[in-house]
């Protein structure tokens, strides 16, 4: 079993608390997490025919998603608040799945991974609420950290997109 000296949220007497975060450097930091919302092939084609009967879900999503990475720290409890550079959120829609990618980036003293998870569940549970009216069997799947960078700013390229890769 872990003792609370293994947990960085534990104080010594395994009391949750913040991490002190104000020794550590300022750096670039990005965060990558990926799920997915499995359903049936007709909620797809739905979704490709613009016919589901609450709209653009995928908009709507990704817009929930980029409001929900921006506010992480207010959804779970000892996260920080970080300057955010930059969201981005994206699906494939496959035959029987829609995928969520949600790349963070900022500079700051912690990183992002909270972010990129937040983001890809609520756009998960967003995009499971607009089709739920025409697919009872959807699955939320797969939530996880794809990729997870810690770096100085002038060590990484930029892409097209505003996210540094």
């Amino acid at each position: 079993m872990p003792t609370p000296k293994e947990f960085s949220h534990l104080d010594a007497q395994g009391t949750a608390s913040m991490v002190d975060v104000g020794g550590k450097a300022v750096v670039f930091r990005r965060a990558t997490a990926t799920g997915k919302l499995l359903c049936k092939p007709a909620t797809i084609r739905l979704l490709k025919q613009k016919a589901l009967p609450k709209g653009d879900v995928l908009g709507v999503a990704r817009i929930a998603g980029i409001q929900a990475v921006k506010r992480t720290a207010d959804l779970i409890p000892l996260c920080h608040p970080l300057p955010l550079h930059v969201i981005e959120l994206d699906f494939r829609v496959r035959a029987s799945a829609i995928e969520i990618t949600c790349t963070v980036a900022t500079e700051a003293k912690t990183g992002v991974e909270m972010e990129a998870l937040t983001g890809v569940s609520v756009a998960a549970l967003t995009l499971y609420d607009m089709c739920k009216a025409v697919d009872k069997t959807m699955q939320i799947s797969g939530i996880r950290v794809v990729e997870k960078v810690k770096s100085a700013r002038n060590d990484i390229s930029r892409r097209s997109g505003g996210v540094p890769k």
